[in-house]
C-alpha cells in the first residue's frame, strides 16, 4: 500500500532554498514549520530533525519558502506560517518575547531577562536566543549586547548586520 500525502507529510522533511543570504534549509513536520537555519550556521540540526528532502509540491514548505524570499527581498514584513517551537519552557518565555520584538528595533539580552523577571538571567537568555530553532522567523537577530553591540548570532555577524540593515534597525 502506498502511503498517502498526509501521512508522507507527518514526519519530518526539508527543502533547501537559495536566498540572498546564503543557503538556507526549511524544516517542517505535519502542518507547522519546526526550523530556519542557514547552512552553515552554527547549531545546525542533524538528519533525525531534519527528515528527507520534500517531494515538490509541498504547500506548506511552498509557502514558507515564498514568505522568506519575500521577506528577505524587502516585501513581506512579518511571517504568517503555522510553527511547532520544540524547546525548553524557559527557552518557549524567551522565543514569545523575541516575537514581540517590532521590525527595526533592537533589544538586549539583559532587556529580555528583566521582562522575564529574571533580571539576571542575562547570559541564561542569550543560551535561548542561540538555540532558536527559527532564525528570521522568531527575530533573534533583533538581540544586541548591553551596549547596542552586534554580538553573536548562529547564522554569523555579517547574516545578522544585513538582516537588521533590511528591516531599518541599522543605518547603511
Amino acid at each position: 500500500m502506498t502511503p498517502s500525502r498526509p501521512a508522507d507529510t507527518a514526519r519530518p522533511r526539508h527543502r533547501r532554498i537559495a536566498t540572498p543570504l546564503g543557503l538556507y534549509l526549511i524544516a517542517a513536520e505535519g502542518a507547522a514549520v519546526t526550523g530556519l537555519w542557514r547552512q552553515d550556521q552554527s547549531r545546525f540540526p542533524g538528519p533525525e530533525r531534519l527528515g528527507p528532502a520534500a517531494p515538490s509540491p509541498d504547500p506548506l514548505l511552498d509557502v514558507a519558502e515564498q514568505q522568506l524570499l519575500a521577506y528577505l527581498a524587502g516585501e513581506r514584513e512579518e511571517f504568517d506560517l503555522p510553527l511547532d517551537l520544540r524547546g525548553t519552557a524557559f527557552q518557549q518565555e524567551v522565543w514569545t518575547l523575541l516575537r514581540t520584538i517590532p521590525r527595526g528595533s533592537t533589544t538586549t539580552y539583559g532587556q529580555i531577562a528583566r521582562a522575564l523577571g529574571r533580571p539576571r538571567a542575562a547570559q541564561a537568555v542569550g543560551a535561548a536566543v542561540g538555540a532558536n530553532p527559527l532564525s528570521i522567523v522568531v527575530p533573534c537577530h533583533r538581540v544586541v549586547g548591553s551596549s547596542g553591540a552586534i554580538t553573536g548570532y548562529a547564522g554569523g555577524i555579517e547574516t545578522k548586520q544585513a538582516l537588521l540593515l533590511l528591516e531599518g534597525a541599522l543605518l547603511a
